[in-house]
């Protein structure tokens, strides 16, 4: 995030939700974005294929079709720079490539993006305009925006938006992607990325990989790694012959099961580490039982870049020990020794070699923690990135996106769209929620969501049980009826093993930037059974 948690409470007159579902995802976000409409009067503009609880206060609701965001995105540029509603003075004082830009938007117009998007061309009009002129905006998205074989473009469509209004750099007005779990930021922060390493430093970069060298003595590769869903295939074809699976279930998570399960069946070895034994883990040769977030020391680092302590309230059971430990026994057992005398000991050299967290340490992080950058030892942290339009780059870098059709779109066979998402009650590949039996009792089992329309098309009633299929399978899922999404749209959640959605989304075409796949869009078709 570019801003603050907070400021979507009481500073953004004007919020912006495209590919997210806060009040379902990312609740405490979502209940302040209510606040804020109900109470504050702040204007609300919603963008997705399903009718979500915000969308039920929304000013403007777009449904548009799962994939055609660059399409929206560049129609809701169009309608701001020909109606004159653009910031020209923040784009000539802090951005570069305008011109560019604005000429590829020049041909999405409203009544051009409807026949992409679905989106009535006078709704992306008041969108727009909304967004332009209510005061200070925040655009939020999340997994709905990004994983797509086009989610680096709808997210650089994204910053289009809000630097042509000068929606950047100031109290309520940024660029606020929602993390999809609890420590994503820190994993990242900390180098859990295949081409960088703490704090983003560039695994290509020669002077940071000396740092890392000196600091470590070993000679480190000059080459960016594999993404999970690149090292699957790899795995796949026989080129990787072990691998190691920490706090990751990808025979629920990664797109095409079948594909994946293969894979994993083809290595020679195969280690998780986890706290249950996953469907993964049921694969593997050997399993670490790893302690779960109560049962040890560290830090968190937040959707809006805050590094908390996490302290141990509990041992943990077992043989179960805390991650670090078990990583510094096998280093050292594999040739490399590896030591420390705790938590803190591993945030001090954190510190020491990334300069966003240079300036922390487990005292300053007493109450509320702190915010990167945070370089200094006095320095008090960051609430605002880039601000007052000053980029870390220098200038903000506008960039000339055209739409693409999603690598799958529906054809006689397969007519429809599936996508997916999360349920309020469930977290992820349900390792931990599936466990608890009031959640599961409130939620047992995955539901198909179909429009009454497509229903009575296909004869099927609601609670039904119908085999959805794709290109890469089948499952057999329950029908429940709605009309909370267009009628040509299927969505259901994948939290459940019973009927894994990622047996059917695929792993082929991946984004080419990012490598994410397009979980958010296949192909798929609905048979009575």
């Amino acid at each position: 995030m570019t801003n603050s948690i907070g400021e979507l409470e009481k500073d953004a007159r004007c919020i912006f939700v495209i590919g997210s579902n806060p009040t379902e995802n990312h609740p405490v976000i979502g209940m302040k974005i209510k606040k804020n409409v109900l109470y504050n009067g702040a204007k609300l503009i919603v963008a997705d294929a399903r009718y979500t609880d915000l969308a039920s206060i929304a000013d403007v609701y777009m449904p548009h079709l799962p994939g055609s965001d660059v399409a929206l995105l560049n129609a809701m540029i169009n309608v701001i720079i020909s109606e004159g509603l653009a910031d020209q003075k923040f784009i000539e004082e802090h951005t570069e490539g305008y011109e560019e830009m604005a000429k590829v938007v020049s041909k999405y117009t409203p009544e051009y993006a409807e026949t992409i998007t679905g989106v009535p061309a006078e709704d992306i009009r008041k969108a727009a305009r909304l967004y332009a002129q209510s005061g200070p905006a925040t655009i939020c998205y999340a997994m709905g925006l990004t994983q797509h074989s086009t989610g680096t473009d709808n997210v650089k469509s994204v910053c289009n938006l809000a630097m042509v209004t000068g929606n950047i750099g100031r109290p309520g007005a940024g660029v606020d992607p929602l993390r999809g779990q609890n420590n994503v930021q820190g994993a990242c922060d900390m180098g859990c990325l295949p081409n960088v390493y703490t704090g983003y430093q560039a695994v290509t970069n020669e002077a940071a990989r000396a740092k890392f060298e000196e600091a470590w003595k070993v000679k480190l590769p000059d080459k960016n790694g594999l993404t999970l869903t690149e090292t699957i295939n790899k795995a796949h074809h026989g080129e990787i012959k072990a691998l190691y699976v920490m706090g990751e279930n990808p025979m629920m998570s990664d797109p095409d099961l079948h594909h994946v399960e293969e894979a994993l069946k083809n290595l020679d070895f195969l280690v998780v580490q986890d706290i249950f034994l996953t469907e993964t883990a049921q694969l593997a040769d050997v399993v670490l039982p790893g302690a779960c977030f109560a049962e040890k020391d560290g830090t968190f680092s937040n959707t809006e870049r805050r590094v908390q302590r996490v302290r141990k309230a509990v041992n943990p059971p077992g043989q179960a020990r805390a991650d670090w430990e078990i990583l510094c026994d096998l280093a050292t057992r594999m040739g490399y020794p590896m030591s420390y005398d705790s938590a803190e000991e591993i945030f001090a050299e954190i510190t020491s070699l990334t300069p966003s967290y240079a300036g922390m340490s487990y005292q300053r992080l007493e109450g509320k923690g702190l915010q990167w950058p945070c370089p200094t030892p006095e320095h008090p942290g960051t609430a605002i990135l880039h601000k007052d339009g000053n980029f870390t780059r220098g200038k903000g870098a506008f960039s000339a996106i055209e739409y693409k059709a999603p690598f799958e779109v529906p054809d006689e066979e397969y007519p429809l769209v599936l996508t997916t998402g999360r349920s309020l009650f469930h977290y992820h590949t349900g390792t931990m929620t599936r466990r608890c039996q009031a959640l599961d009792e409130h939620v047992p089992e995955a539901k198909l969501e179909v429009h009454p329309e497509l229903a009575a098309k296909l004869d099927i009633a609601d609670g039904e049980r119908v085999r959805l299929s794709t290109r890469r399978g089948s499952i057999e899922i329950k029908v429940q009826l709605t009309e909370r999404l267009r009628p040509d749209v299927v969505f259901t959640t994948f939290h459940f093993a019973e009927a894994a959605v990622n047996w059917l989304t695929q792993s082929e075409l991946l984004d080419p930037v990012a490598k994410i796949p397009e979980y958010k869009v296949s192909a798929a078709r609905i048979d009575k059974i």
